[in-house]
């Protein structure tokens, strides 16, 4: 198993950036591919970004395209994510997860294990 702590996350205005981190505990960091969701009130979790284990591959939601970037020190057992030009939309909890076995994954099902979320409000 492995364990996932995010923190990071707080307000901040329109415009400006976050850093995220994911640290995890448990068995090889490296065997897992890391993805990062988020969830919004009254929404569905959704997919944000997603990084392989070597870290030498990413994919992004077409709406953080740009903006987000996600990357992960395998030495520090540990992934980030550097979140500029946050708009209010970018509003919601946003979760890491871990999923082994795969190059990563786009959907919530395709992780195994999640940490507990850190809360980002960007204000207009």
């Amino acid at each position: 198993q492995v364990q996932l702590v995010e923190s990071g996350g707080g307000l901040v205005q329109a415009g400006g950036s976050l850093r995220l981190s994911c640290a995890a505990s448990g068995r090889t960091f490296s065997g897992y591919a890391m993805g990062w969701f988020r969830q919004a009130p009254g929404k569905e979790r959704e997919f944000v970004a997603a990084i392989s284990r070597s870290g030498g591959s990413t994919h992004y939601a077409d709406s953080v395209k740009g903006r987000f970037t996600i990357s992960r020190d395998n030495a520090k057992n540990t992934v980030y994510l550097q979140m500029n030009s946050l708009k209010p939309e970018d509003t919601a909890t946003y979760y890491c997860a871990a999923t082994y076995g795969l190059k990563y994954g786009y959907r919530p099902d395709d992780y195994d294990y999640w940490g507990q979320g850190t809360q980002v409000t960007v204000s207009s």
